[in-house]
């Protein structure tokens, strides 16, 4: 079948829902945006959208990327995501998490022992921001740590947003990397989440194919360490950008917390990237939808701004001030209803764990550069900063 021009969507003549609007997305096709906490937040749990499309070699796309494109739309859609997400939530559940706080606070001491180590200026982002993540979803997935360099090629290549062979071609290594990883676990189980995929049962058969297992691990090895990295990052430039608010790391677990979900809230655009439509959550409507005046058509490409919904004047006072005393903050950062990020409690505890102690030990960082001057990955999905150059 040739693919064709994804249909532009269509608004009335004097729409009056400014919270929809029509974009041309970084891959160059029409998609609806959508602002404003309460639509975002109602759209994010409106089962009309979702990630496939009856046709997604026609499907507008969001970018080259690879992640977050369009899938097959099939009639068990539903019962498999519900299926996927009672499976992952034993994976991800309160007690394995839990057990495995110790251990990401041991992992934060020796990163910043080795930091610590390192000639001035040093690499945040190569010393804490990428390994950090790294090593706990290793060692919660059952990945191998000493393949990261790997896995970190992959990654940066499957979220490039301008080079669509690249990201393809690194896909297609990471899902392989993956099937074997998951065929070792059928041979040697462990305690961990590829163990628990294969070994996982609906109604006494496996709820998994090894292709479909690898597939789920490929997607949690990225999201469970990319974002976070990014977070990482952000957290620290901004804080340094607002020295006066460090203090209240050192007013005990609930300040710490609330310096975390202000992290979270805030974040940072991708620098470089400030297309309108060019950040967001992608979906595609499997049905018509409306929204105020405005039709968002079947097959329709949606893109959901979560981050201007955390900047919503109307749901968030002073939404353009990073205050770490903010105590009422529902930002929609990890999503929202059936497809809140699973993974969101594991990236609390990281951040937590490293700004509970990061001041502490280094009382004096500073960034080694003007803001200006930090080089910015803008060409990947999950934006951030090549390297963070710091002094201490």
């Amino acid at each position: 079948m040739t693919p064709t021009t994804p249909t532009t969507p269509t608004t009335p003549a004097t729409p009056t829902t400014p919270d929809v609007r029509k974009v041309t997305t970084p891959a160059g096709d029409p998609a609806w945006l959508v602002t404003g906490y309460d639509t975002v937040k109602r759209l994010l749990a409106d089962p009309r959208l979702g990630r496939s499309h009856p046709e997604p070699e026609r499907a507008a796309r969001f970018s080259d990327a690879q992640v977050l494109g369009p899938e097959q739309a099939r009639p068990t859609e539903v019962a498999e995501h519900r299926q996927m997400r009672r499976l992952l939530a034993k994976s991800f559940s309160a007690r394995r998490l839990a057990l495995l706080r110790p251990r990401v606070e041991a992992v934060v001491a020796e990163l910043l022992d080795d930091l610590a180590a390192r000639p001035q200026p040093a690499d945040f982002h190569d010393a804490i921001s990428f390994p950090l993540p790294a090593l706990v979803i290793c060692e919660l997935l059952g990945v191998p740590y000493a393949d990261r360099e790997d896995f970190r090629r992959w990654s940066d290549d499957v979220g490039d947003m301008t080079d669509g062979q690249r990201s393809a071609a690194a896909m297609g290594a990471l899902h392989a990397y993956m099937r074997e990883l998951v065929e070792r676990r059928r041979a040697e189980p462990a305690e961990d989440v590829i163990t628990d995929l294969v070994t996982a049962q609906v109604d006494g058969r496996p709820a998994y194919d090894t292709d479909s297992a690898a597939q789920l691990g490929a997607g949690l090895l990225f999201a469970g360490h990319e974002t976070t990295v990014t977070a990482i990052d952000s957290g620290v430039v901004l804080m340094l950008a607002h020295p006066e608010q460090i203090a209240e790391l050192k007013r005990g677990p609930e300040a710490v917390s609330r310096v975390v979900e202000e992290i979270l809230r805030f974040g940072l655009p991708n620098p470089g990237a400030e297309q309108e439509g060019a950040a967001g959550l992608p979906r595609y409507a499997n049905a018509d939808i409306e929204v105020g005046d405005v039709t968002i058509a079947a097959g329709d490409l949606v893109v959901l701004d979560l981050r201007d919904a955390n900047q919503d004047v109307e749901r968030f006072p002073e939404p353009a001030d990073f205050d770490v005393r903010r105590t009422d903050n529902p930002h929609v950062t990890f999503g929202h209803g059936p497809r809140f990020c699973v993974g969101a409690p594991l990236a609390r505890i990281e951040l937590t764990a490293l700004f509970e102690t990061l001041f502490t030990r280094f009382p004096e960082l500073r960034l080694a550069v003007p803001p200006d001057q930090l080089r910015p990955r803008s060409h990947l999905l999950t934006g951030g900063w090549a390297e963070l150059p710091v002094r201490w």
